[in-house]
């Protein structure tokens, strides 16, 4: 249940203070944890925002550089720098994440609060504060903050929020609630509107063109469910714009992109179809051989290899048949593969 914003100010007075992404920050998270930072500052309570693994978008590290947000990260996700930053008497802030959802590593810090925007697929009762709202994105509940309290936000901190609630809408397209609508009207008068153009046109790197090449020779689809196999090393970032990119194909209207980490496989699902929530699915497709969840429209998870091998050498029959067995209770999608 969301709880009133001078309840977390109240929470984390006399704190040392953590605002903690998920392992691979995309353009919501960084916006939401440098609003949240620079709202808490307001109100002198001082945070560090961290995170483990690396930016890899290009388009996100331009941003974070251009408007100045400093974020304490690992390189390959290494505990050390962070162990001795922080200590177990420390909070920390989770924000466009959750406990237990497979995309954000435990830290020694104590997580007394959760601001988030995806449903809810493990249960944690120990959050001090919580806040989840279904809605287009994390940038929006950060942004209503700012709104509720009546605090002046800066220009950096309005046009971070508005690209990452453009950016997880996929320019208001996918997941949208009325919420978001005021909200984007609320930031557009604030915001840096080239930038946010400049950010837009390099959603696409030049060095991805050859890979996004060799995802489509690797499409297959059945029954309006698009599967393809990234089987080269590729970003987590790409192989979700790779999903959002097959999506736009007229015979799609469900895709599950997967490529391999160590020790598994690595899953960016899309839905455009109101019947087939993406994150219940995924959700219930992986729950043997992994974990996954997230919206209706878009979701994520990770699948152990010795698991999915166990089932059949074919990984690739294994996963089509895992998502298609789900979709195959909700008519009329119905197909398995032999």
């Amino acid at each position: 249940m969301a709880k009133n914003f001078n309840d977390l100010v109240e929470l984390l007075q006399g704190h040392r203070v953590f605002i903690q992404t998920h392992n691979f920050p995309d353009q919501d998270a960084v916006a939401s944890a440098f609003g949240l930072q620079e709202l808490l500052r307001h109100f002198g309570v001082e945070t560090t925002i961290c995170h483990h693994g690396v930016v890899e978008r290009a388009v996100t590290s331009n941003m974070v550089a251009e408007l100045g947000i400093e974020m304490l990260s690992e390189e390959g996700g290494e505990t050390e720098n962070l162990g001795e930053e922080m200590n177990a008497r420390d909070y920390i802030i989770i924000v466009d994440s959750q406990k237990g959802s497979g995309n954000i590593d435990d830290l020694i810090g104590d997580e007394v609060a959760c601001i988030d925007h995806h449903p809810t697929f493990v249960e944690v009762s120990d959050y001090k504060y919580m806040d989840i709202r279904i809605v287009g994105s994390c940038a929006t509940i950060i942004a209503d903050y700012y709104r509720e309290c009546g605090v002046e936000m800066s220009e950096n901190v309005a046009t971070a929020l508005l690209y990452g609630l453009k950016s997880d809408t996929r320019n208001f397209t996918r997941g949208v609630t009325q919420l978001d609508v005021d909200i984007y009207s609320y930031l557009f008068p604030k915001s840096n509107h080239q930038l946010i153009r400049k950010y837009q046109a390099a959603e696409i790197e030049y060095s991805e063109l050859n890979a996004f090449s060799d995802s489509l020779r690797n499409i297959e689809v059945y029954n309006e469910v698009g599967f393809a196999f990234l089987d080269f090393p590729c970003k987590e970032g790409f192989v979700a714009t790779v999903s959002d990119f097959i999506l736009d194909i007229d015979l799609v209207k469900f895709v599950v992109v997967y490529t391999r980490r160590p020790n598994g496989f690595k899953f960016s699902v899309r839905s455009e179809l109101d019947e087939l929530d993406a994150g219940m699915i995924i959700s219930e497709a992986l729950k043997d051989v992994g974990s996954g969840g997230g919206h209706k429209t878009m979701a994520g998870g990770f699948a152990e290899e010795d698991k999915v091998l166990a089932m059949n050498f074919d990984f690739n029959k294994v996963i089509q048949n895992l998502f298609l067995n789900v979709i195959n209770k909700v008519p009329p999608h119905g197909l398995t593969i032999e």
